[in-house]
């Protein structure tokens, strides 16, 4: 019964985030400069007899409150509306361009934990100084150094100067690879950075001292033993790598000129394309939940401990 209790509040307050990014998204584009009816005719033919059609279509001389709960209803039956600049179901225009930016975000989180686990358990402990040193600098710039900044450096040295990759599009793996580089970068920063820190931690604990004792090689405590207590905190961070993955895609997207989601979103928020803003908000608040309530079985996985509470 008690992981029954815990598993309903852990659903009730997704959903309660759900609401509260859907309505913070639905205020905002309430209240933002424009009229809609404009944006939805356009450069097309505006006459009165136009315009009370568009509002009659779309329900648009209804009051506020109304129009938000009609919003709510149909979000709740999966009916994400259908956009005002395409006139086309958004379900359709987000799926057409999902699977290229899943395969950049997959990409980039895969690599980036991958990343920070080599260079954490490699400059964990009192082990090569000097690569520590050298790691923590380099881990501090990658994280300070905006993703498009690192995308352009990328794409200058490797692209233009010796041709290793394509320069843009999204032909064969290989236009895979400076995108995913440039946003798992500062999420291998940051990992490395905590990973490392409770590597350090757990080294000092006693269960260490008894693994050595039992013959075990260093590198062996620090894989069997100490790792797993270190990835406690980086399991905590991956709503963070999540936003990240996220909010990066859209700008690395438009650097590499690759197709996707960025291209989507910037269009709908130029043209104040409401359904399609809306759901892409509410998406990625249905991600980040997921991920969250993922990381938090995932500490059941790492420490045998929270089982038996």
């Amino acid at each position: 019964m008690r992981a029954l209790r815990a598993v309903a509040r852990r659903i009730g307050a997704g959903l309660l985030v759900l609401w509260v990014a859907a309505t913070a998204a639905y205020l905002a584009l309430l209240a933002a400069p424009g009229d809609t009816v404009d944006n939805i005719i356009g450069d097309g033919a505006d006459t009165p007899d136009i315009r009370a059609e568009i509002i009659a279509q779309w329900g648009l001389d209804r009051p506020a409150v109304v129009q938000y709960v009609d919003y709510l209803v149909r979000l709740v039956n999966g009916d994400l509306g259908r956009s005002y600049l395409l006139q086309r179901p958004v379900s359709d225009v987000i799926g057409e361009q999902l699977l290229p930016t899943l395969a950049l975000a997959v990409a980039a989180a895969g690599l980036g934990v991958l990343l920070a686990l080599v260079i954490a358990v490699a400059t964990a402990g009192n082990r090569r100084p000097w690569l520590r040193r050298l790691s923590s600098g380099t881990e501090l710039l990658l994280v300070s150094t905006p993703s498009f900044l690192i995308g352009l450096l990328l794409l200058s040295v490797l692209s233009f100067r010796f041709r290793f990759f394509p320069v843009s599009g999204d032909q064969g793996a290989g236009a895979l690879v400076l995108p995913a580089v440039t946003l798992a970068l500062p999420i291998a920063g940051l990992l490395a950075q905590v990973l490392r820190d409770g590597l350090d931690r757990a080294i000092d604990q006693p269960f260490v001292l008894t693994a050595r004792s039992r013959g075990v090689r260093e590198r062996g405590v620090l894989l069997r033993h100490a790792l797993r207590h270190a990835l406690l905190p980086a399991v905590s961070l991956a709503g963070w790598v999540f936003g990240i993955v996220i909010g990066g895609t859209v700008i690395v997207e438009q650097v590499f000129g690759r197709p996707g989601l960025g291209q989507v979103i910037l269009s709908a928020v130029a043209n104040q394309d409401m359904p399609v803003v809306l759901a892409v908000v509410t998406l990625s608040a249905a991600g980040y939940v997921v991920v969250n309530t993922a990381a938090d079985l995932a500490y059941l996985l790492v420490d045998p401990r929270l089982r038996r509470s």
